[in-house]
């Protein structure tokens, strides 16, 4: 059974006091994102890292826009889609439903054009534009990224832990807000193209500048809304990104790769967690050949890993023997971290 000590070939293989030390030294990062390849641990860092700050006394919220819910395992917890939950003392996890948040927005809308065109009813064309928008295969993305928008803009919490989703998706919501800067550009130009409709509206309510100012106004709402949450995404002071990798060749070039264009969006890099260390003391052991010669592949690339970040690496994670689920493991693995 592989045990949660450290390997000893290098004493900064443990890690923890530096990861701890990023937090004590940077009290304004606000802000913290765990991102990296599916099944490397974002969602076990998370959570030990929102109980850690719980435990300082901090108020934490620790949410994810994981649809396969890895929150509820982990804590074994049903949070689904009910907003924040309350976990322990100071510490608070919410897992986005994006079908439930389409499905407001859609409410939103129709609620918007009867109260604008004084209609009792949405007109039946723009009905099935509305049913059809929940089958755009943007929708989802969009709508996951609406509700990080309206959780960071609260300030209700001391700390947002943010399990971020596999890199590649991670990417398209870090570039959503040129997206949405962009869609809501052209939204505003096709207002100009409504003109026609735009008059039937004003003779039966005789108020066309009004209406035409609330449109535009909703437009330049949103605008703002998501400029706002990307400057503090991409805010140095107050956000930080920790990558975590194991040392495995195939998922440090992925990752060196997804670093590259994590700075194109200027998201701010905290460093990186190694998880997955198997001691090197089990060599010593009576052990099968397979386990031997994944140490030595470790070693390698464990070495790979200190000669190209260096003090970027935060932090070292060693194997352990089952899966983290339930506030023991995750004060577990909390220790682990922060010492």
């Amino acid at each position: 059974m592989v045990t949660e000590r450290a390997p000893r070939d290098n004493a900064s293989l443990t890690g923890s006091t530096q990861l701890a030390a990023t937090f004590r030294d940077h009290p304004e990062r606000q802000y913290v994102m765990f991102g990296g390849k599916g099944g490397l641990g974002k969602t076990t860092f998370s959570a030990a890292t929102a109980w850690w700050l719980a435990q300082q006394g901090k108020k934490v919220l620790v949410f994810s826009v994981d649809p396969q819910a890895s929150l509820s395992d982990i804590f074994q917890q049903d949070i689904f889609g009910k907003g924040p939950v309350r976990i322990t003392d100071n510490l608070w996890a919410q897992e986005i439903d994006a079908d439930r948040h389409i499905k407001e927005y859609q409410d939103e809308v129709r609620q918007k054009i009867r109260d604008m065109y004084g209609l009792d009813e949405v007109p039946s064309e723009i009905e099935d534009y509305i049913q059809a928008t929940s089958a755009e295969p943007a929708m989802e993305e969009s709508a996951i990224f609406d509700s990080v928008v309206d959780i960071v803009n609260q300030s209700d919490y001391d700390y947002y832990i943010y399990d971020l989703v596999p890199l590649g998706h991670a990417l398209y919501y870090l570039s959503m807000a040129k997206v949405y800067d962009e869609w809501i550009g052209k939204i505003t130009e096709l207002r100009e193209q409504m003109r026609e409709y735009e008059e039937v509206a004003a003779r039966m309510k005789r108020q066309k500048e009004v209406d035409e100012d609330q449109i535009l106004g909703e437009l330049q709402y949103i605008r703002n809304r998501i400029n706002s949450a990307s400057r503090i995404l991409t805010d140095r002071t107050k956000t930080a990104f920790f990558f975590v990798v194991i040392p495995e060749q195939m998922i440090l070039i992925d990752t060196k790769k997804a670093a590259e264009l994590f700075a194109r969006f200027d998201v701010p890099i905290g460093g990186y967690i190694v998880n997955r260390v198997i001691p090197e003391e089990l060599g010593e052991q009576q052990i099968p050949a397979y386990l031997r010669n994944r140490i030595t592949m470790q070693k390698g690339e464990l070495e790979q890993i200190r000669q190209t970040l260096g003090d970027q690496v935060v932090g070292y994670v060693p194997e352990l023997e089952r899966d983290v689920t339930g506030l023991p493991m995750i004060e577990r693995v909390a220790h682990l971290l922060y010492g």
